[in-house]
C-alpha cells in the first residue's frame, strides 16, 4: 500500500493524465477534419458531446465517491477511459468519434471530482495549489505532447492514444495501491440523483470566488476551441505544435504561476487573478486586430498567469472550507459551473464562426471573457469590503 505522500504524488499524475488525454484530441481535430471531410458545424457536434458527457457524468456521480469510496469510482473512470482510448485507436468516421468523446467525457467527469476529493483527503495543506496545477499543466501537456505527434510521428492519430492507454495502465495501478480516503456511509443511491447544491454554510465563500471561476474557464475555453484555429487562420502559423503551442502558452504559464503562488494568501492571489485575466485577454485583442503575432502571445502569457492565480485561489478556497463528507459534492458543484463556463461559449463560437467569420468571433468572444474577468474583479473587491465591515470593532470610527 502506497503512503499517503506517495499516494498524493501518484494521485496528481493520474489528474494530469487525465486532463492531457481530455485535450490531446484537440490538435487532431484538422486531421480528422482533412481525413474525413466533416464541417466546422459536426467539429462542434463532437466537442459539445464530450462536455455533454462531462457535465453528465458530474452531476450524476460527483458526489458517489463520498458514500462508496474513492478507489471504486476511480478504478471504473480509469476503465471507461480506457474504452475510450480504444475507440480513438480504431475510429475510421465521425460516428466512432462521436462514441469515443462521449464516452472520454463521462469517465473524465467521474474523474475529476473524485481525484480532486482524493487530493484533499491525502494532504488538505497542499491540495488547492496541486488541483489548479494539475488541471491546467495536464491541458499543456496533452496539447503541446499531442500537436507534437501530429507534426512529427509517424500514424498521429493512434500514436497519442497508445501512449494515453500506457498512462491509464499506470493509473490503474495507482488505484489499485493507494489508501482509500472515505469513509463508508449511506446514501449512496439518492446520491446519483441529478442535482447541483451546497450545504449552506459554504455557500456564501464559494460565491465569492465564482465570477473568477468563470472567467478563467471561459478563457480556457476560447483557447481550446479557438486557439488553434485563430493561430492558422489570422495569423498564418499552420504548424500542428503551433496549434498546440498556443493552449500550452496559456496552460502552461498557469501551471508555473499556481506553483509560485503557493504561499501567497488566496485574497491577494485571487484579487491579481481577475485583473491579469482581463487585461491579458485585451492586450492579445489587441494583436489579433493588428494581426501580430507579438503581442497575442504577450497576452496570453499575462492571461495565463491569471489563469493559474485563478485555479490556484478557487480551488485552494474550495479545498479550505469542505469537510471530508462535502468534498466529492462540493468538487462536482464547481466543476460543472466551470464546465458550462468552458463548454458553452465555446459550442457558441464554433457555431458562430462558420456564420460570421473566425475573426470577428475572436474578438466579441475575448472581449466577453474581458468583461468577465472585470466582473470577478468587482465581485472581489466587494467582498473584501464587506468583510472589513464585518471585521470592525463595534463603535469604531
Amino acid at each position: 500500500m502506497l503512503s499517503r505522500p506517495v499516494a498524493f504524488a501518484a494521485v496528481t499524475a493520474v489528474t494530469v493524465t487525465f486532463m492531457a488525454a481530455s485535450s490531446a484530441p484537440s490538435p487532431l481535430y484538422v486531421v480528422y477534419q482533412q481525413n474525413w471531410g466533416f464541417s466546422a458545424a459536426t467539429l462542434t457536434v463532437v466537442f459539445a458531446v464530450y462536455v455533454l458527457g462531462l457535465l453528465g457524468s458530474v452531476l450524476v456521480v460527483g458526489g458517489l465517491s463520498d458514500h462508496v469510496g474513492r478507489r471504486p469510482v476511480l478504478a471504473a473512470a480509469i476503465a471507461l477511459e480506457a474504452v475510450s482510448l480504444v475507440l480513438f485507436l480504431v475510429a475510421d468516421g465521425v460516428p466512432l468519434l462521436l462514441v469515443a468523446r462521449l464516452a472520454q467525457g463521462i469517465a473524465t467527469g467521474a474523474a475529476i471530482t473524485t481525484l480532486g476529493a482524493t487530493l484533499v483527503d491525502l494532504d488538505a495543506r497542499h491540495a488547492g495549489t496541486t488541483n489548479g496545477v494539475a488541471a491546467v499543466g495536464g491541458l499543456a501537456v496533452g496539447a503541446i505532447g499531442c500537436g507534437a505527434l501530429v507534426e512529427y510521428a509517424p500514424a498521429p492519430t493512434h500514436l497519442v492514444y497508445a501512449l494515453l492507454l500506457a498512462g491509464m495502465a499506470a493509473s490503474a495501478l495507482v488505484v489499485w495501491r493507494m489508501p482509500e480516503t472515505s469513509t463508508l456511509r449511506a446514501g449512496a443511491r439518492s446520491s446519483l440523483r441529478p442535482r447541483v447544491g451546497l450545504p449552506p454554510r459554504l455557500r456564501p465563500e464559494f460565491l465569492a470566488v465564482l465570477p473568477t471561476l468563470v472567467a478563467s474557464w471561459a478563457l480556457g475555453g476560447l483557447y481550446l476551441s479557438l486557439g488553434p484555429s485563430v493561430a492558422a487562420g489570422l495569423f498564418g502559423l499552420h504548424d500542428h505544435l503551433v496549434g498546440g503551442l498556443v493552449v500550452t502558452l496559456l496552460c502552461g504559464t498557469g501551471a508555473i504561476t499556481a506553483v509560485a503562488l503557493q504561499n501567497v494568501p488566496v485574497s491577494r492571489v485571487l484579487a491579481i487573478s481577475s485583473a491579469l485575466l482581463a487585461g491579458g485577454t485585451l492586450v492579445t485583442l489587441v494583436g489579433v486586430q493588428l494581426g501580430s503575432v507579438a503581442p497575442a502571445a504577450a497576452g496570453t502569457v499575462v492571461a495565463g498567469v491569471g489563469f493559474g492565480a485563478a485555479a490556484q485561489g478557487c480551488f485552494g478556497t474550495y479545498a479550505r472550507i469542505a469537510a471530508p463528507a462535502e468534498r466529492g459534492e462540493l468538487f462536482a458543484v464547481a466543476y460543472t459551473i466551470a464546465y458550462l463556463a468552458f463548454s458553452v461559449p465555446a459550442v457558441a463560437a464554433g457555431v458562430a464562426s462558420g456564420l460570421v467569420g473566425l475573426r470577428p468571433t475572436a474578438e466579441v468572444y475575448g472581449t466577453a471573457v474581458v468583461a468577465l474577468g472585470i466582473a470577478a474583479l468587482v465581485a472581489q473587491r466587494m467582498v473584501a469590503a464587506r468583510r472589513t465591515r464585518v471585521a470592525q470593532p463595534a463603535g469604531s470610527d
